[in-house]
């Protein structure tokens, strides 16, 4: 069994955590949304302390048994689904194959449906225990600058990485389980899941300029590939916008959700 997050009133809405796996990491997210909606999170199988492994018959569908597993326990027929990130393309599957159970999609910051791991990220997959303290080392430069931006006073910038810095240690990504998800990607037709989302469907990025994780671009390419889907840009953020302005997600996420809800 799956640990679960359930908090807040009022629609439904799935979020699905990113390639880190940890639903910890993106609590200002769910303390900001769950104001609006009723939020339901969890970890992602293969993360520190749930227990979980991916089942090898399974493969990527056994984060599907994860979305149906939390929203039986939390008793729900049906609901908006939102991914950030690698946790995107599991909300797109979901869609693409449960759209009876699918209110609405939100795809946040999430690769393009025929990204391939970069070079850097191949090497990385060889041995992720060993090369994940070089990989932790590169993350100031990537989230750096959207981390200045997203705050006004440097007292502001050092308060934010603190709280986060602490998230992050309490709440331990595994490496092993990053690289599987990783991994899992390349087995599955998100160009075909695209074709089959019928779920009323929200893309939204940060600014090109500061996502230094995933282009914009990529991300944005889902409105075109999604029938009827729209586009928002969470603006003074690159790519977890979810954290550094919460408020700011939750102000263009959960009028979506209620809406798709009714």
């Amino acid at each position: 069994m799956c640990d679960l997050i359930d908090v807040g009133s009022g629609p439904a809405v799935v979020l699905v955590p990113g390639i880190q796996g940890r639903w910890e990491w993106i609590w200002p997210a769910v303390d900001a949304l769950e104001r609006r909606c009723r939020v339901i999170s969890f970890s992602l199988t293969e993360s520190r302390g749930n227990g979980r492994r991916v089942d090898p018959g399974r493969g990527f569908d056994t984060y599907l048994d994860q979305i149906e597993e939390v929203m039986t326990r939390a008793g729900l027929a049906d609901a908006a689904v939102c991914g950030v990130s690698f946790g995107g393309l599991v909300a797109l599957h979901w869609a693409a194959r449960c759209p009876e159970r699918t209110r609405a999609l939100v795809l946040v910051s999430t690769p393009s449906p025929t990204r391939k791991p970069a070079a850097h990220v191949e090497w990385y997959l060889r041995a992720p225990r060993l090369l994940a303290p070089v990989f932790a080392a590169q993350s100031p430069f990537r989230l750096g600058p959207e981390i200045w931006r997203a705050h006004d006073s440097i007292g502001d910038r050092l308060a934010f990485s603190g709280r986060n810095l602490a998230r992050v240690a309490l709440s331990p990504a595994s490496p092993v389980g990053m690289a599987e998800r990783v991994r899992l990607m390349s087995t599955v037709d998100f160009q075909a899941d695209c074709r089959q989302v019928r779920a009323p469907t929200l893309v939204l990025t940060g600014e090109p300029e500061l996502d230094r994780v995933i282009s914009v671009d990529d991300t944005r390419s889902y409105a075109d590939r999604i029938a009827g889907a729209s586009h928002a840009t969470l603006e003074r953020t690159g790519h977890i916008g979810l954290v550094t302005r919460p408020s700011a997600f939750a102000e263009i996420v959960g009028p979506f959700v209620t809406r798709s809800a009714a």
